[in-house]
């Protein structure tokens, strides 16, 4: 079946799909060995599809949940890394190359998603569909009930503003949060804002799933439920929001 090259890229996790479109506009990408551009098409069954030289190919669809430890890089393996540092991909042993779905900051531990299908990263990642993430906050002090009442309403701060958040308070110092941004280090920012250290910050839940009891640096597959129920609910939260 004939496809745009970059949703074959992107299906088969070597990358995003607008990541794909900026390889196949610096002429880094090959379909039978010639370059091509954006909006040729292939077909992933028949053509040989280079990405950098390397060659891809379609296969079995994998969905991970990996619990994160604290001092590792949401990163691909690369040899300009130095070597005292970790990354996910020294706790995860497949064969499979698969992708991260976002990323949690070398700080942050807790819930990550990776895989090999590029539709369902970018489902997951984009802000249209109103993917929830939930996170357990621990900060130094102990947080006022006004700032609760702004982290619940949403902040205008001087350059950004937060959205409103689900919280749930487990202790004075202990907040659970669920948001539904992806901004870089959003969180921090935010905390960082109204005069707060955060001391932890683990992600729990994506979207309904949970961490549950997956040990730290362990990761295990999605079951074919966990998968339809996100993607699932991210189609109830649109027909939501339009309503």
């Amino acid at each position: 079946m004939l496809e745009r090259v970059q949703k074959i890229i992107a299906n088969c996790g070597v990358t995003s799909r607008r990541k794909a479109e900026e390889l196949i506009a610096q002429g880094k990408v090959k379909v039978n060995g010639k370059s091509i551009k954006l909006g040729d098409k292939a077909d992933v069954s028949k053509d040989t599809i280079e990405v950098e030289g390397r060659k891809i190919k379609s296969g079995k669809k994998i969905y991970l949940m990996f619990n994160k430890p604290v001092g590792c890089l949401t990163t691909l393996p690369n040899p300009k890394i130095p070597t005292n540092f970790k990354t996910i991909f020294d706790y995860i042993n497949l064969k499979e190359r698969v992708i991260p779905v976002g990323r949690l900051d070398y700080n942050t531990s807790g819930l990550l998603l990776l895989t090999n299908d590029g539709e369902f990263a970018n489902r997951i990642m984009h802000p249209r569909y109103n993917v929830e993430k939930t996170y357990v906050v621990t900060t130094i002090e102990a947080v006022k009930d006004k700032d609760i009442f702004m982290l619940s309403k949403g902040i205008k701060f001087e350059d950004f503003t937060s959205m409103p958040a689900k919280i749930d308070v487990i202790e004075k110092n202990v907040i659970e949060l669920t948001i539904h941004e992806g901004k870089k280090r959003i969180i921090r920012r935010i905390f960082k804002n109204l005069g707060y250290n955060i001391v932890m910050l683990e992600r729990v839940a994506v979207n309904g799933l949970v961490l549950g009891d997956l040990m730290v640096g362990q990761y295990r597959e999605l079951k074919e439920e966990e998968v339809k129920m996100l993607l699932k609910d991210n189609v109830s939260k649109i027909k939501r929001a339009v309503e």
